[in-house]
């Protein structure tokens, strides 16, 4: 997850949605430089941090990859906790502080759990998330017809069960998961309307997840995220757990106050519960709570030579 910091341009807008769109029309150059070759990979992240649009936020956030730009993220929000208190960008006392994040899809609650002054975990409280649709059904080439949900949980995601395709969610398998990915997230948008009830720019499916049981028997799942131009998530993917939440508890799975674990890839696990059912538009929601760890990896400044023939970054996917 890279956090950018210093050295952007001024990003204008009177709310996220709108400094996203900003971003997008006049500095796009700007995330192909720094998601694509030879400074970033086909499956790099990216966070923009901005002020708060919002009376009563701490700071503002948007996210890029190597399509374009998401509507949430959970692996940046457990990752920025950290970051904007152990850089002390922002100082709060205490060993259980809170930041409240002006983020595309509304107001994300996070807070931080600290040793001294680090942070060895994180949690978010975030927007409400529901299912919009259960039960669909698409035939795919070479796939055949796949069942899936969608549900929302910051980004609109089709949730298939990976026996389905006939793979495990293995790290050897990973280029037939992104390959099968695209294919299923191509069919569904080809197929179905996905809306979101508030906002325009919500309006798309950002990825397919493939559940299967989990490696270690104590938790409940395991989970693998193809989302944007065929990326595939390391982590457990802090909306999609939200989005399966909120599944969950439309089939009556997962109650308030039950708390899940669930695996990535890579083994590493977040930890989702339901923390309210509320409504949202004409949908039935919930407010998930998703929980994780971050570490630093390096700290970077990139050069963008404008005599360089590939200073706007190239991708192989």
């Amino acid at each position: 997850m890279r956090i950018f910091t210093d050295g952007l341009p001024e990003i204008k807008g009177a709310t996220i949605l709108e400094k996203r769109r900003y971003f997008r029309d006049h500095y796009d150059a700007l995330r192909t430089a720094t998601m694509w070759e030879p400074r970033g990979h086909a499956d790099m992240y990216g966070a923009v941090i901005t002020p708060p649009a919002t009376p009563g936020a701490d700071f503002g956030v948007f996210f890029m990859h190597n399509e374009g730009y998401s509507t949430m993220c959970g692996h940046a929000i457990i990752a920025l906790t950290k970051f904007m208190l152990e850089s002390g960008r922002i100082r709060k006392e205490g060993d259980t502080p809170q930041l409240v994040i002006d983020a595309p899809p509304g107001m994300i609650i996070a807070t931080a759990y600290r040793q001294g002054q680090t942070v060895h975990r994180s949690s978010f409280l975030n927007v409400p998330s529901f299912v919009l649709l259960r039960d669909g059904s698409v035939k795919v080439s070479g796939l055949g017809e796949i069942r899936f949900d969608i549900a929302f949980g910051g980004a609109f995601y089709a949730i298939v069960d990976a026996g389905a395709v006939r793979t495990s969610l293995e790290v050897s398998n990973h280029d037939r998961l992104i390959d099968y990915g695209r294919k299923i997230k191509q069919a569904v948008m080809n197929t179905y309307t996905v809306k979101h009830p508030y906002e325009e720019d919500l309006d798309f499916l950002y990825g397919v997840i493939f559940t299967a049981p989990p490696h270690d028997p104590s938790h409940h799942s395991r989970n693998v995220c193809i989302f944007a131009g065929g990326e595939l998530d390391r982590s457990a993917t802090g909306s999609g757990v939200s989005a399966r939440a909120a599944l969950l508890h439309d089939k009556h799975e997962l109650q308030p106050g039950e708390v899940i674990t669930i695996e990535s890839i890579l083994d590493t696990v977040m930890e989702v519960g339901i923390r309210e059912v509320t409504t949202y538009g004409p949908y039935k929601a919930v407010i998930p709570e998703v929980s994780g760890t971050a570490y630093f990896t390096g700290q970077h400044t990139f050069y963008i030579d404008p005599d360089d023939p590939l200073r706007k970054g190239f991708i192989f996917r």
